[in-house]
């Protein structure tokens, strides 16, 4: 039995058990790291010197972009690094570090998702107000109420979750430092306060999930509305992509936290943490890259060096 104040540091999951599995490991996420950092990077980079891209929903993409990057850097390196040396410690203060700034960059991507989706009803159920409803000051005000909220929920989750006396060991059953995990190590009652956190902030998330349902019926009746079929394909080229990345990430959030303890296991566990850590943040750039025709033009005309400013 241990007291936070003597835990030096804790034991992640171990993603495999053997050298070559932990081998695998290393190079496949080794390949998600460079895929998210060239999507990513390359949407960040054509959205920022593409005058035509300087619209409402593509300053969006790139804080969304800039959000997918920075939670990939938060979990993966570590991981990697745990697989390539065949340990599995991380600091006291680097585990609070890496919780605080995964709270921060998924909280900030899901305000960023809820944000993309209003634009999207917006640009078809109220094209005539669009300019009005999403002018740049509009757009920054949201940005900065995004990146404000994640940074304030970061925190508080943080130094709520740090304070609490930890006296059940220090092994997580996670790849990366998470909240669920920690409180399991606490043996006070005040993990009820943090509870009580992750419930308001959950509500939240249901109201911003139940505004995303009725954004998307009010889209897919207006679509339906259109008469030309070139119309109806490009708005739902425009919106469907959003609403499989918000469906991906709510799904295996919700069912990692909230599934019955009798199917849970840590193979489970693991392969749920992957789904909505790992790969939304990797495949937002491929999915919005490969369904707006758009970007593409701009990306290709970046990487052939024919990019000029308009």
């Amino acid at each position: 039995m241990s007291n936070s104040s003597s835990i030096s540091h804790f034991l992640l999951l171990a993603l495999a058990d053997t050298r070559q599995l932990q081998l695998l490991h290393f190079c496949l996420l080794l390949g998600i790291s460079l895929a998210a950092l060239l999507g990513n990077g390359l949407i960040i980079s054509t959205v920022a010197c593409s005058q035509h891209l300087h619209t409402p929903m593509f300053f969006f993409l790139l804080n969304l972009a800039l959000t997918d990057l920075d939670c990939i850097c938060t979990t993966v390196p570590k991981a990697m690094y745990n697989s390539l040396w065949d340990t599995r410690d991380i600091s006291y203060s680097g585990c609070s570090a890496q919780l605080f700034l995964y709270v921060f960059f998924i909280s900030a991507e899901f305000s960023f998702l809820t944000i993309m989706c209003y634009d999207c009803y917006v640009s078809i159920c109220k094209p005539l107000h669009y300019r009005t409803l999403l002018g740049s000051r509009a757009c920054a005000h949201m940005a900065a109420a995004a990146w404000a909220s994640a940074f304030l929920s970061a925190l508080m989750h943080t130094a709520n979750t740090f304070s609490l006396p930890l006296c059940h060991g220090n092994s997580l059953g996670q790849f990366f430092c998470e909240i669920p995990q920690i409180l399991k190590l606490s043996c006070s009652k005040f993990y009820l306060r943090e509870l009580g956190l992750i419930a308001v902030n959950s509500c939240l998330v249901l109201d911003c999930f139940v505004f995303t349902v009725f954004s998307y019926v009010q889209i897919f009746r207006a679509v339906l509305r259109i008469p030309s079929e070139p119309g109806r394909h490009k708005a739902f080229s425009t919106c469907l992509p959003h609403l499989a990345m918000v469906s991906l990430f709510l799904s295996t959030v919700i069912f990692a936290h909230l599934k019955p303890p009798s199917i849970s296991s840590p193979s489970l566990d693991l392969a749920l943490s992957v789904l909505y850590s790992v790969v939304p943040p990797t495949l937002n750039s491929l999915i919005y890259s490969l369904r707006n025709q758009e970007l593409k033009v701009a990306v290709w005309r970046l990487m052939t060096g024919g990019f000029q400013k308009h």
